[in-house]
């Protein structure tokens, strides 16, 4: 449970980020995507996506971006909003405050948000103070572990049907690594969310 949902210690010390998004009288959830832009994956949870009617945030890492800018501006198109999650997809607690934020700085000047992601949600509780200054740090309140090898797609779905509650940040990842639990847990998670009459939208930028 400590993966998937953080436990509320781990949440006090980033008291500045966003953890949950509560809608008075709504019931509703926010899907967001890690890892991408790649094109194996990206395309495929933005068509799912507009079936739905769904609007989500993708937090992109830089160099991903940098290698396919079309799909940035895909996500644009398609109404979703976006965040920075590093040019290299770097844990704050393994790098030096210099070099973390320059990969953040070099992320941001192709990405344009004001939105950001740690990758694994893991870094320093100084460093989040200070990316405070120019971002708004969004955490989450359920993490699938759509990429795990240990887990398949049901068991990833039943992450969702546990944990997912009102103002849930959930994360899945459109990366090549999380392709066969996130293609059969999303859209069964999406159906059984509209199921429990939850709505959906994108994070604010």
């Amino acid at each position: 449970m400590w993966i998937e949902q953080p436990p509320t210690f781990y949440r006090l010390l980033f008291t500045e980020a966003w953890w949950r998004v509560k809608r008075r009288g709504r019931k509703v959830v926010f899907l967001t995507f890690d890892d991408g832009p790649v094109p194996e994956e990206t395309p495929w949870v933005l068509d799912l996506l507009d079936k739905e009617g769904i609007k989500a945030t993708f937090f992109m890492v830089g160099d991903n971006v940098r290698r396919h800018p079309e799909l940035l501006e895909e996500v644009k198109r398609r109404g979703h909003s976006y965040g920075n999650h590093t040019m290299h997809h770097l844990q704050g607690i393994k790098e030096c405050n210099q070099r973390y934020f320059r990969d953040i700085t070099e992320a941001s000047n192709l990405i344009h948000s004001t939105l950001f992601r740690p990758p694994h949600g893991i870094m320093w509780p100084g460093q989040a103070r200070l990316i405070k200054r120019h971002y708004n740090v969004v955490m989450y309140d359920l993490v699938t572990r759509d990429y795990s090898k240990r887990l398949n797609g049901d068991q990833v779905l039943q992450n969702v049907m546990r944990y997912a509650r009102n103002g849930s940040i959930i994360v899945f990842h459109d990366s090549i690594k999380a392709h066969k639990n996130m293609r059969y847990a999303l859209p069964r998670a999406i159906k059984w969310l509209k199921e429990q009459g939850y709505e959906f939208e994108a994070l604010p930028m």
